[in-house]
Formats: C-alpha cells, structure tokens, sequence
C-alpha cells in the first residue's frame, strides 16, 4: 500500500510518520502532485497557522488538487480545519470540502477554561468505520485553539467550552481535529481502521 503524506510546511508531520512506521507502514513524504494522485491514502496532518498553509497549497496547486482526490483522505488537527470552507484564523478561506465553519474558542470563564485546549479529551456520539472498536470513553490527545463546528459531518464530538467536531466524515474525506499518533492506543486505532477502510 501506498501511503502519501502530504508536505506543506506545517510542524508535527514527522511523529506521524513514526507512527506510521510503527503500524509497518512506510509513507512518503511529498507535495508532488502526481505522487499524492496516485497513493493509495493520503493524509493531511499539521499544527500551525491556516493562512500561512493555505499560501504554501496554493503555490504548489494543492488547493486544486486536495478537494477532487477519491482515495482515503484523513486531514488531522489543521489538516480538518484546512479542509472546512473558513476559519477566524486571520479570516482565512480554506478547501471547502466541508461546508463547515472553523472558529475560536472563546471562553466565558478564563478561570475555568485555558486557551488552547491542549491535553487528553474523550470522544462522544461514535459513528462509521473508523471508529470500529472505539467508545465513548475513548480518550484522544488535543492541542488545539480553533475548532470546526458540529455539522452533518460529525462522526464523534467533543467538549471543551463547547460540544465541536473531534471527527468529521463525508465521501472519502476523513479528518480528526486531535492529534492520532500522540493518543496511544486509541489513535493508533484510528489509524489502522483508516489504512483498512
């Protein structure tokens, strides 16, 4: 099988291809048009800032290319966001698989509640294949300070300040707002029901 990781200049892709690698599977890092077409999945991982990614998709005509792919795709924490149709984040257009809005947590009581939400949060409301094997008491690793609205796309929530989108599904398109390969088990899990879908 091959795996395509997409290249875009975002931080933490390297933990996962480790993980990755830990699962047997040796992906390769690219933002080649021609190989990303052709792998067998692709994922989209990345922490950092959406503008900033969104500049680097469009020079190398990933924004072209990203939303018309018909293989497994699974974008991961900025990965999912880049994939809804906006983010607060600077004001930011994104992809627009998603016709889902990203936005800021804001919260009602800074005494009660830190901005970002970084640290393990447990998933709700399961739903699809991906989740095979997984519960409501699955915990998941979030370090995060925008998150995607809950939609129809939604296949697992969680709450922090408010209930948002933890995973969202359409078509081939998967994405997770937290972070698989920091979540022990668990998102080893979810990465192996996606290599499996």
């Amino acid at each position: 099988m091959q795996v395509a990781v997409i290249k875009y200049n975002a931080g933490n892709v390297q933990s996962v291809l480790y993980a990755l690698e830990r699962l047997g599977v040796e992906a390769v890092l690219t933002d080649d048009l021609e190989v990303i077409s052709k792998a067998d999945r692709v994922i989209f991982p990345g922490q950092g800032e959406a503008s900033t990614a969104m500049r680097y998709l469009k020079e190398k005509q990933l924004d072209q290319l990203i939303p018309n792919l018909k293989q497994p795709f699974f974008g991961v924490c900025l990965g999912q966001q880049l994939l809804c149709e906006h983010s607060e984040e600077n004001d930011n257009a994104c992809l627009g698989v998603f016709p889902v809005k990203v936005k800021k947590f804001i919260p009602e009581n800074i005494s009660d509640f830190k901005v970002p939400h970084v640290g393990w949060n447990n998933l709700t409301e399961l739903k699809t294949p991906l989740l095979k094997g997984l519960t409501d008491e699955s915990f998941v690793y979030y370090v995060h300070s925008f998150y995607c609205e809950l939609s129809d796309y939604t296949i697992a929530k969680t709450n922090y300040i408010l209930d948002f989108a933890g995973l969202m599904h359409k078509d081939n398109f998967y994405a997770m707002q937290a972070h698989p390969e920091k979540s022990g088990l668990v998102g080893e899990r979810i990465l192996k029901n996606f290599l499996s879908l």
